[in-house]
């Protein structure tokens, strides 16, 4: 996990971002906190979850530090080559298409820019088949499968970390 701690040190460090899946907007919050000279982009295909993760991160948007849309990470509404890094916490489970889905986190990507999943279910464990069958469209991804879509998209050096309780951490690299 250290070097984990080690790539998010260097992440807060960057300028532009996005949080594909932001949910309520806990993690947007988080990182302009980290980052305070940092700009945070979230976008949800919720529209619930796009207006909770606003009224979170109202100081930051009025202030011109954040913007919160929904949108598909089938079709991200940024322009090519945009952002540092961009981080899908506890989401890629939901996303359709994940070759297309990380094409376009590639492509929204500059050179060099790291994309970081977090995942509480590994699927590795009983628990997680117990998931994906209470919630409809769920499918919990292993570091291997993860790593295979990944470079099927075009990232390189992908790293896989785990922590005590099982989370799943991926980085993977634009070329």
């Amino acid at each position: 996990m250290k070097k984990l701690l080690v790539f998010l040190m260097a992440a807060l460090m960057i300028a532009a971002m996005a949080v594909a899946g932001c949910g309520g907007g806990a993690n947007i919050k988080t990182l302009l906190k980290l980052c305070p000279k940092g700009k945070v982009q979230g976008i949800d295909y919720s529209a619930v979850s796009v207006e909770k993760a606003r009224k979170v991160n109202a100081g930051a948007i009025a202030a011109g530090r954040c913007t919160v849309q929904q949108a598909s990470v089938a079709e991200l509404p940024f322009a090519a080559e945009q952002f540092e890094a961009v981080t899908a916490f506890e989401t890629v489970y939901f996303w359709p298409e994940l070759v297309q889905n990380f094409g376009e986190v590639y492509r929204v990507l500059k050179p060099g820019g790291v994309f970081f999943i977090c995942n509480e279910a590994n699927g590795e464990t009983a628990k997680d088949d117990k998931w994906t069958q209470i919630i409809n469209g769920m499918t919990i991804y292993t570091d291997t499968a993860l790593k295979a879509y990944l470079e099927q998209a075009g990232f390189c050096k992908i790293q896989s970390h785990k922590n005590k309780k099982g989370w799943l951490c991926v980085t993977a690299r634009k070329r």
